[in-house]
């Protein structure tokens, strides 16, 4: 009997018409990152390690756009336009705090670009990829035990390892095997509708996040593992009572483990807290807001003093200096991400793209929610990064990945 996801049959590719072609989305785009790097650029004191990569940067999003239309035969690229443009605010703030961040965050993006490139190529083929799921599977926990083993803690988790000089966060490429390989599994899971390996596979993960506490991508994966769950079986109890055993674990941890309540005890109490544990929230809050419609300009704002300002507060910043308005467009970005892949999962290949591409989807805006709504105090605050965004190579990879995810559910498209 054949393999239902290679049996499937997809109804025909119909694209909607091109209203905005690619390339003078692009023409926009880099007329809008030369004015944005623009207070960099003509610094007169500003350092090569800072001005070249501003300036390269355009460069390579032409050529990586190009490479895809005309060798890898994509057909719209409004998607990648979408990531390139988030990325590209990230190096801007990212080199505007410190010189040298430029470098490593344009590396970060360049080797994104190719992650994305490679994705593409090995999701073309769905023999290819079906083979792939014992590999990746096995790559994604022996990534979390190694973190285990390796890393020390650092701002109260075990999440980084540092090698040579470069800091590697495992679980952020761990999110790519979570979807592929639940995904992968889907045709086992039609037939009998079980979810118990991918079950036993999900625990291991989270278990593993528990122990390094890095609880922000433990939430985010328990969160993709019930719209998988649901993706695959369609079944609502089968979601509340997992959801009730895992609302129960959690308990279990809070009472056993109440260092875990402390990253959430300031949650709704940070003006109580405010040089406390409310510290960052509070200055987000305030400097945010102070930025007005327009912004103060790109090094005018001072919540880039603060720690952890171009990670896990991005957000802010782009608020404080950048303004409200174009930080209002971050969020319709990632909500026009997942727009762009509900539709597109209507006329799928097979269901294993739909479901790997919603995931990634659902995956993209819960964690930008966690982001956003964390640092202004409307959800605990878990410590995750804005994709694309945050400076951080391993994030950067990770958001590209999944953006190869949601870009593969069409072929060709």
């Amino acid at each position: 009997m054949d393999n239902p996801v290679y049996a499937y049959t997809p109804p025909r590719v119909i694209l909607p018409p091109r209203f905005f072609p690619w390339p003078w989305m692009m023409a926009l785009l880099t007329v809008f990152q030369l004015l944005s790097a623009s207070p960099l650029l003509l610094g007169g004191d500003a350092p090569l390690q800072l001005t070249l990569p501003l300036l390269l940067y355009p460069v390579a999003e032409w050529l990586f756009l190009l490479c895809l239309r005309h060798i890898g035969k994509q057909r719209r690229l409004e998607l990648e336009v979408l990531g390139l443009w988030l990325s590209g605010i990230g190096l801007v703030i990212s080199g505007s705090i410190q010189a040298d961040y430029a470098w490593r965050q344009a590396a970060a993006i360049g080797c994104g670009m190719l992650l994305y490139a490679v994705m593409l190529w090995v999701l073309a083929d769905p023999d290819r990829a079906m083979k792939l799921r014992p590999v990746v599977a096995a790559a994604g926990i022996a990534l979390l035990v190694v973190n285990l083993a390796l890393a020390g803690f650092t701002n109260g988790a075990r999440n980084w390892i540092f090698i040579g000089g470069i800091s590697i966060q495992p679980s952020e490429l761990v999110k790519l095997a979570f979807i592929f390989v639940g995904g992968a599994t889907l045709d086992r899971l039609q037939r009998t509708q079980s979810i118990t390996r991918y079950l036993i596979f999900a625990i291991a993960c989270v278990a593993v996040l528990f122990l390094i506490r890095d609880f922000g991508t433990a939430l985010i994966f328990f969160a993709v593992f019930l719209l998988i769950a649901f993706l695959r079986s369609g079944d609502l109890r089968t979601i509340a009572l997992v959801s009730v055993a895992a609302v129960m674990g959690a308990g279990l941890v809070l009472v056993f483990r109440p260092y875990v309540a402390d990253r959430f005890r300031g949650y709704r109490h940070v003006w109580e807290n405010i040089n406390e544990s409310g510290y960052q929230q509070t200055r987000v809050l305030i400097y945010a807001s102070s930025g007005g419609v327009f912004g103060l300009g790109l090094g005018n704002g001072k919540l880039r003093n603060v720690f952890a300002a171009s990670t896990d507060l991005v957000f802010g910043m782009l608020c404080e200096e950048w303004g409200l308005l174009l930080a209002f467009l971050v969020p319709c970005c990632y909500l026009a991400m997942a727009i762009f892949t509900l539709r597109a999962a209507r006329q799928a290949q097979s269901a294993f793209y739909a479901i790997i591409a919603v995931s990634a989807a659902g995956l993209l805006l819960f964690q930008a929610s966690l982001n956003i709504f964390g640092i202004t105090d409307l959800l605990p605050l878990t410590g995750v990064t804005l994709p694309f965004i945050s400076r951080g190579g391993t994030s950067l990879l990770a958001a590209w990945g999944l953006l190869a995810f949601m870009k593969c559910v069409r072929r060709g498209a």
